[in-house]
């Protein structure tokens, strides 16, 4: 990684003073307050910053992608022409030519309906006269120098034949296309496995190396940033608060939100940890050769998900599942939670045997179980209060009549998890991520579960935000005392949590032991890549990391 930006760099992004404010039914909201920023090309700019900080639209106003409820002053520069004066038609001609996005989900990128060939192709037309054919082999030029395997026969793909992590490349490939000048690329690892992340990060830094591309990264993975940017800038409530090339940022934060940012990333880091369970411990879970089939469609083989897996997790006890995305964990879950048929082996969940179980002998045990779920935005239903949410299970399973009867177990489970009681009255869509996934907890503790299984519960949330909720989780499972099944791909968060860990991998449970058996001397060659992949926030170190990894990928 370039500490020093080198005097052949032009400048491809100038902003100066911008000021971007909402027009909002309560009055206007002042998005972005006098951000200035340049970016060089072949450099790499990572805005970092909590959600509503205002990184994000600082980035669309580079590509002119502002609601008409925004008013932009002061000027963004892209290659010498104004963005905010320029007119709709420039900038969409600027578009792909001279800045191309990176979206989160590459899944709604795309469109589901039309091959990728295509997509890729209508991007090189939309920008001049191409013919078919120039324009196909064009597409499947840029897929190949993107790693698309046999892109020939590949570009006649659609979206939903490639992986999570092709298909990011799909869209890295689109906004390739037409050598554009400046990439902005928004959360573009969010939603990927460590691994398939790492792979992401490296052809990021190709397109830098090998392109000349500007790249404004906007992410709020601070291990992110260290692999990857040359340059940082902190923004919080609208305001750049620091800036320092990667490498003095980390070492020396200076402002106290930039310290509190860093102070929040979970390390992979030794911790003391309960003492294995006793002998006559109860056992809430035990699993002896767990096999989980899915059923094939069409006189097709079934699919195998999880292949003989052993585990346990006696009461008090928290259990961390890791792997990546199809490795198992997430269907383990639901095998417990009774969601999922189990089809081989043994799963006994709190005294009940889950192979060939009836669903009148498994119902009285679902009081005893909460579930935590990924996104708190989807699992709420928006027209109920979150008072009337935390109160569903209750009202449920008998233990309340109705919502008001149930106000005061509500507002305890509010107190509980740190949230104010009058939230209860609020919508979900009032609350912000992290409050919301606290109204989730609150939720799934209203019965007082034996066993809670949480699957991804922080992935979508801010570092700061995600601190707060990992340890609010901590205190309430030491205080409380139920059994837990941690289900994450982030090995840093689940070393925070658990007492136990175990690695997926394909179906089959790969490593599993104390934390500090497998985090600090893993013994199977996957649970090193994954460990390996996982980016920490120090840019030395990471490179060092990196290294490492590219080794172990290729010995494997």
């Amino acid at each position: 990684m370039s500490d020093i930006v080198r005097d052949d760099r032009h400048t491809a992004v100038d902003i100066k003073n911008l000021e971007v404010t909402f027009a909002t039914d309560g009055g206007d909201v002042n998005a972005v307050q006098g951000v200035s920023l340049t970016v060089r090309s072949g450099e790499v700019l990572a805005i970092v910053g909590e959600s509503g900080s205002g990184k994000t639209v600082t980035a669309k106003t580079i590509l002119g992608l502002l609601p008409e409820t925004a008013v932009a002053s002061g000027a963004v520069l892209l290659t010498g022409e104004d963005v905010l004066t320029v007119g709709p038609k420039r900038v969409r001609e600027l578009r792909g030519t001279d800045v191309a996005m990176v979206f989160q989900e590459p899944s709604t990128a795309l469109n589901p309906v039309f091959t990728v060939g295509w997509q890729i192709a209508e991007g090189i037309r939309a920008h001049g006269k191409v013919s078919k054919k120039e324009a196909r082999k064009r597409a499947i030029d840029i897929l190949s120098r993107v790693g698309i395997p046999d892109p020939e026969t590949r570009v006649d793909y659609y979206p939903h034949q490639f992986s999570g992590g092709q298909k990011q490349r799909v869209v890295i490939a689109m906004a390739l296309v037409l050598n554009p000048s400046v990439i902005v690329a928004d959360e573009p690892t969010t939603a990927l496995d460590v691994t398939v992340q790492a792979e992401i990060l490296d052809l990021l830094r190709r397109c830098r190396d090998e392109f000349g591309a500007a790249i404004v990264l906007i992410t709020h993975n601070m291990g992110v940033v260290a692999d990857l940017a040359d340059r940082v800038a902190v923004m919080y409530l609208g305001k750049v608060v620091e800036e320092a090339d990667a490498k003095t940022l980390f070492a020396d934060p200076q402002d106290d939100y930039t310290k509190r940012l860093l102070g929040s990333v979970p390390r992979l880091e030794a911790r003391g940890h309960q003492a294995a369970p006793s002998a006559d411990a109860e056992i809430v879970v035990n699993a002896r050769g767990l096999e989980i089939e899915y059923p094939g469609r069409l006189g097709r083989a079934g699919f195998r998900a999880v292949k003989g897996v052993d585990f346990t997790i006696a009461k008090g006890q928290v259990l961390g599942l890791v792997g990546e995305s199809g490795s198992g964990k997430t269907t383990i879950g639901r095998a417990i939670a009774g969601l999922t048929r189990v089809t081989g082996g043994s799963l006994e969940v709190l005294g009940v045997e889950m192979n060939g179980v009836h669903e009148r002998d498994f119902k009285p045990k679902r009081a005893e179980i909460g579930f935590v779920f990924q996104d708190p935005a989807s699992s709420f239903n928006p027209l109920l209060t979150i008072a009337e949410a935390v109160a569903e299970p209750l009202i449920v399973h008998g233990r309340a009549g109705d919502a008001r009867a149930a106000r005061a177990r509500v507002d305890e489970l509010m107190e509980a998890v740190q949230l104010p009681k009058a939230f209860g009255d609020r919508y979900p869509h009032e609350l912000s991520g992290g409050q919301r996934q606290r109204a989730s907890l609150a939720r799934s503790l209203a019965l007082d579960p034996a066993l809670l299984i949480a699957d991804e519960p922080t992935s979508a949330l801010d570092v700061s935000v995600q601190a707060r909720v990992l340890e609010l989780f901590a205190e309430l499972q030491s205080d409380l005392g139920f059994a837990a099944l941690f289900i994450s791909h982030d090995l840093a968060v689940v070393n925070l949590l658990a007492d136990r860990i175990g690695v997926l991998f394909h179906g089959d449970l790969v490593e599993s032991g104390p934390n500090d058996q497998v985090l600090g001397a893993p013994e199977h060659d996957y649970t090193k890549r994954l460990l390996a992949s996982l980016p920490v926030p120090d840019p030395s170190e990471q490179a060092a990391r990196r290294e490492a990894l590219r080794a172990l990928t290729r010995q494997a």
